[in-house]
């Protein structure tokens, strides 16, 4: 009977829950006292999650928004990133991609508060940290530190943003969204290296973002010393310890790492949901009530934002919601029943602090009471071993490296390391881009070409003596420096007796460097600084010596990143290994080129008289631009190409940049497991996937980037492919799958559904599997697999263990097929009882059409 009462009080308690965070109230005042920030004299418990608005398209915007206020956010967080915004000093543009205040319109809309940082040095993995490079040829500025040239520019820009949403009413003060904004970002990481003046730039930072009078507060991420009343923030993949610098500022979590960033030629990093949920429940239980997810949505790198270098053009980050903006399950759905779990507990957390006890070794209790209520979190922070706990009278098991939350202090409502939620398997399918051909036909053919010259082409190249930076010479106008020299090899000198044991050696700041010889290819290099031995072959008289210096985003990180420099620095030097002969060029009077010709004349347009058609399209060659047209996909689902076959580049679909392409760089062979561990803390390099494979191969086209047909796609090859091998592809949700034992704690969703139906059935007091086709005109059309009993593997490659019952699959064909969503109970009364005494699970996996 009591935990039928309970039941009713937990269900009412959702109910609450989801009405007060349905849709965000905007307007008046937002403070903050030692628990949590204060929206109209209310303490709030909120959940954020990051977006970037230029990491998507406008289309994309309000999809994303609901899909995360689906998940059971509060807030939307984004950076706001100075060099899209002003890319030359006083020109600004907000267009497209780049509307920021159309994005904060469209979460406003969604009924979702938005914190807003302005910073403006961003991070992010963003070209330069997000700095624009005009802001390097300032004179006598210094980036980051109190400069006074430095904190002019960043003065105006912070301003201009600020202005630009209070003539748009968007502040909370003015009855909109913005809640909060962030001035500066991970300066303490670094700030040491700056000396005393780091500590005076951050009090000025401080002042002048407060100055301009937004009416919510500031926050700065990682700065201990942040003065009031600036917040100071955690960011990283656990802030459970952390405590702000001042007793009356709130806990807060600005960036909680869902997985980590992809670098071309490294393999792809993930993390498991059971860790990121156990890192949120520690945050709440132990004293936070802010808590941001960086990122929520990740998305693309388009163009050249990129930056690091080497960052790849997709920036996923193993975020809830995938690249594309489908919801990568189980982590989707994992958070957002813990989100629904944390709501319960909302009036005790804001309430009071927290008490907490030991239960034992590495286990713990913190209990929130009140008057009128109590929750409470059990914890078990061991890495290995699972423990059964007394608590209150009652005996809880804990799994390893999880936390329960109990709302009430009694019931289990979540338990962090148990999933409940569905998971997917979603596959990119070749599909046909012409509707005469097949899907590997589609783009084998009707390519054309044109070819970059090596070397110089340009009326405006310049000569200089000695060797030249790259970001100072190109001010990141374009990716391609060319340096080149000529000169005279006389028949007895010891370079040609040395045949193939000359070799020209180069050392370079970076990021890939392409030598040729007398007009070919002689050998590459990569790295983030390059010394190498690149075999040459000369000839008697006038050699021509042809270095295209590349660069793959700037530096974004680090004190004085914006001084890490790029380009051939030298020594460059002819030897000969057999005799032993140098020869330094190095300060010879070199020829340069800023960019390529094909640039200079806006081949991404495809709009070109130079453009050659014919069957001989070469292939395998450096330097080439490559162009077809082909036809929307069609559906609805994200489309991507596969590069497979090519090089390294650019493309470019209507003229809009899709990012940079490099699928031959592949990642190491080691650092990946067949399957890895949620137990324990989480690094960057723990959970890693794709080993020996390309970083990259797939690369997101928007569909709002597309017409029905006779689209251009446009393609730059610095190192040599074969474009008739590259397809479009498809994403398709391929399976639905969900695992639930008995032992699993009642979904939040079920007993919502008890009260709305005003009954209290008896099978909706058991566990269950409940899973929905993503799309309302779709329904489950087979199940692939269903077992009860101790069934073992994962999505896609479930199997039967010994113990299993005989009607588990007839049963969920009869209930599922069909229709578009289904719910089954996990319980031998449904199923009957294969094994008596042992924990059952039901694992589901199906397909929807």
């Amino acid at each position: 009977m009591m935990r039928r009462v309970m039941m009713e009080f937990l269900t009412v308690s959702i109910l609450v829950a989801a009405t007060a965070t349905a849709t965000a109230v905007f307007g008046g005042n937002v403070t903050y006292d030692h628990r949590a920030l204060v929206i109209d004299g209310k303490r709030r418990v909120l959940v954020s999650g990051s977006i970037h608005y230029p990491r998507s398209t406008p289309d994309m915007w309000p999809g994303l928004i609901q899909k995360s206020k689906e998940g059971g956010l509060d807030v939307i967080e984004t950076y706001v990133f100075w060099n899209l915004h002003e890319p030359t000093k006083n020109q600004y543009d907000f267009e497209g991609r780049k509307d920021l205040v159309k994005f904060v319109k469209t979460v406003a809309d969604a009924g979702l508060y938005v914190h807003l940082r302005i910073g403006p040095y961003v991070c992010a993995e963003w070209n330069y940290g997000g700095f624009p490079v005009w802001l390097h040829f300032v004179p006598g500025i210094e980036l980051r530190t109190d400069n006074e040239p430095f904190k002019a520019e960043m003065k105006r820009f912070t301003a201009k943003i600020v202005d630009m949403m209070k003539e748009e009413n968007l502040y909370a003060s003015q009855g909109g969204p913005i809640i909060l904004s962030q001035i500066e970002n991970e300066y303490g990481n670094i700030d040491s290296a700056y000396g005393p003046a780091a500590k005076t730039y951050i009090k000025w930072a401080a002042s002048m973002a407060t100055s301009l009078d937004t009416g919510v507060p500031w926050v700065m991420c990682q700065q201990r010393d942040a003065p009031d009343p600036i917040i100071d923030t955690c960011n990283g993949f656990y802030c459970d310890g952390y405590t702000p610098n001042a007793k009356n500022k709130p806990t807060m979590w600005t960036e909680n790492w869902t997985g980590w960033f992809l670098s071309f030629g490294g393999a792809v990093p993930y993390r498991p949901a059971e860790d990121i949920a156990f890192a949120v429940a520690r945050f709440y239980q132990r004293g936070g009530t802010f808590q941001n997810y960086y990122m929520y949505h990740g998305g693309t790198n388009f163009g050249h934002s990129t930056g690091g270098p080497f960052i790849a053009t997709s920036y996923d980050y193993d975020a809830p919601l995938d690249e594309y903006g489908a919801p990568r399950q189980p982590k989707w759905g994992h958070l957002k029943d813990l989100h629904e779990a944390i709501k319960l507990c909302e009036e005790a957390l804001l309430a009071t602090d927290p008490t907490t006890t030991s239960l034992g070794n590495n286990l713990e209790a913190s209990v929130y009471k009140t008057s009128s209520g109590c929750a409470a979190f059990l914890a078990n922070v061991d890495t290995k071993s699972d423990a059964t706990v007394n608590f209150k009278g009652n005996s809880y098991h804990l799994p390893a490296w999880s936390v329960s939350i109990l709302p009430d202090c009694k019931n289990v409502v979540f338990n962090t390391a148990k999933i409940n939620s569905v998971s997917t398997i979603r596959r990119f399918v070749a599909t046909s881009v012409r509707n005469d051909l097949s899907a590997s036909e589609a783009l084998s053919s009707d390519w054309s070409y044109v070819s970059e010259p090596v070397g110089i082409s340009s009326d405006n190249a310049f000569n200089k003596q000695g060797l030249v930076e790259q970001i100072n010479t190109t001010a990141d106008q374009s990716d391609y420096l060319w340096y080149s020299l000529s000169t005279d090899i006389k028949g007895d000198e010891p370079f040609l007796q040395d045949g193939s044991q000359t070799v020209l050696h180069v050392e370079s700041l970076g990021h890939v460097l392409h030598l040729f010889v007398n007009g070919q290819i002689q050998g590459s290099a990569i790295g983030n600084g390059i010394s190498k031995d690149i075999p040459i072959t000369l000839k008697t008289g006038k050699n021509k010596l042809d270095l295209l210096s590349v660069t793959v985003g700037l530096k974004n990180y680090g004190a004085f990143f914006d001084k890490a420099g790029a380009g051939i620095t030298g020594p460059v030097q002819l030897k000969g290994l057999k005799n032993g002969s140098t020869v330094d060029l190095s300060s010879q009077r070199w020829t340069y080129q800023v960019g390529l010709k094909g640039e200079a004349l806006g081949l991404h347009t495809g709009d070109s008289s130079l453009w050659v058609s014919g069957s001989s399209v070469p292939k395998s060659q450096p330097l080439i631009w490559y162009k077809t047209s082909f036809d929307s996909p069609a559906g609805d689902n994200p489309i991507t190409i596969d590069f497979t076959g090519m090089g390294k580049g650019e493309a470019w679909v209507n003229g809009e940049s899709i990012g940079r392409y490099w699928p031959s760089y592949s990642a190491p062979n080691g650092g990946c497991a067949g399957s890895c561990s949620y137990k324990g803390p989480y690094g960057s390099t723990k959970c890693l996937k794709n080993c020996g494979k390309p970083s990259q191969t797939l690369y997101h086209v928007p569909r709002s980037w597309l017409k029905p047909s006779g689209n251009v796609l446009v393609l730059f090859e610095e190192m040599g492919g074969n474009p008739t091998q590259i397809s479009f592809a498809t994403q398709e949700l391929e399976s639905l799958c969900s695992r639930v034992s008995e032992s699993h704690p009642l979904p939040l969703e079920a007993w919502t559904q008890d009260k709305k139906s005003g009954r209290k059935s008896k099978s909706k007091s058991k566990p269950r599997v409940s899973f929905e086709c993503p799309h309302p005109n779709q329904v489950i059309d087979s199940i692939k697999f269903a077992s009860f009993g101790t069934p073992q593997g994962k999505c896609g490659s479930f199997s039967h263990g010994e113990c299993r019952s005989t009607d588990a699959l007839s049963i969920l064909q009869k209930a599922c097929i069909g229709s578009r969503t289904c719910n089954i109970e996990v319980s031998t009364g449904m199923f009957g009882d294969p094994c008596t005494g042992v924990v059952k699970s039901l694992a589901v996996e199906a397909s929807c059409a």
